[in-house]
């Protein structure tokens, strides 16, 4: 039988949930894109004509991250354990699947560098060209979880 590929833990989500923070109603991002729930970047065929539940904002996580965690099983190619998926699954629910893609961290850990991997995350802490206080400890937080063994 087929290992089930993993998804993101309990860590991970509090990680994610501690740093989006909780928006019912929809409002702009640091870089002014529309945003609801936990961080959930609304897409052009989305309306919320009205404010969500906590209970949707979950699903929505939960949907998110599925598309997050589909992204880092495609792209990391070493093993990984829980506290290592969920910092990448923060790290790339915050950033993009494309930014890691491209990204010197995920070079590095697909080269079995996870040490200096890790210290790619510090390198993440801006928007629109700016450092954000915010970002900094996100980052800080996701490659703390990532040395976590």
């Amino acid at each position: 039988m087929a290992e089930q590929p993993q998804s993101t833990g309990d860590a991970g989500v509090a990680l994610i949930k501690s740093f989006e923070g909780l928006r019912l109603e929809k409002y702009r991002d640091a870089v002014g894109k529309w945003t609801i729930g936990y961080g959930h970047l609304i897409l052009p065929n989305e309306s919320f004509p009205r404010a969500l539940t906590e209970a949707e904002a979950d699903e929505l996580l939960r949907d998110d991250l599925g598309i997050t965690e589909r992204s880092i099983h495609r792209l990391v190619t070493v093993d990984l354990n829980q506290n290592q998926f969920d910092a990448l699954v923060a790290f790339t629910f915050n950033l993009g699947a494309g930014n890691l893609q491209t990204s010197t961290l995920l070079k590095l850990l697909n080269q079995g560098e996870y040490a200096q991997a890790a210290d790619q995350f510090p390198r993440w802490n801006k928007a629109g060209g700016k450092v954000l206080a915010g970002l900094t400890r996100r980052r800080e937080a996701e490659r703390a979880l990532f040395l976590k063994a």
